[in-house]
């Protein structure tokens, strides 16, 4: 079912998963340097207000969505087929991955109106 891929190119969902990967590590690094400085709320709160950090915040969940779609993509290519399900296997893989691109689209939305509301 190449239709749902990502980008449906090899190539390109290999890149989006390394530059994705490259931007989560740099949000928590970040985010880590932060709780490792001993930073207080208010100090916390201030951070997160500023629209950078927001933006940064934004641009992290967007490489969460895209890093873990691919990812569950080639999972579920690879390991939910007719083969290893029988008869149903058809059937299953599209509806779990209807569940999974749900769930990351509930979550994008549930961060952006945390973030910018």
């Amino acid at each position: 079912m190449q239709v749902t891929s990502f980008s449906r190119n090899g190539l390109s969902d290999w890149l989006i998963q390394r530059v994705s990967s490259l931007i989560l590590l740099a949000y928590f690094l970040f985010i880590g340097v932060q709780i490792g400085i001993g930073i207080d709320y208010t100090s916390w709160r201030e951070l997160h207000d500023g629209t950078a950090m927001k933006v940064f915040t934004l641009l992290a969940v967007g490489a969460y969505v895209s890093h873990a779609w691919i990812g569950l993509w080639t999972v579920f290519t690879d390991y939910l087929t007719e083969y290893m399900l029988g008869a149903v296997g058809n059937v299953v893989r599209p509806l779990v991955q209807i569940a999974v691109i749900l769930t990351l689209v509930v979550y994008a939305i549930w961060v952006i109106q945390v973030i910018w509301g």
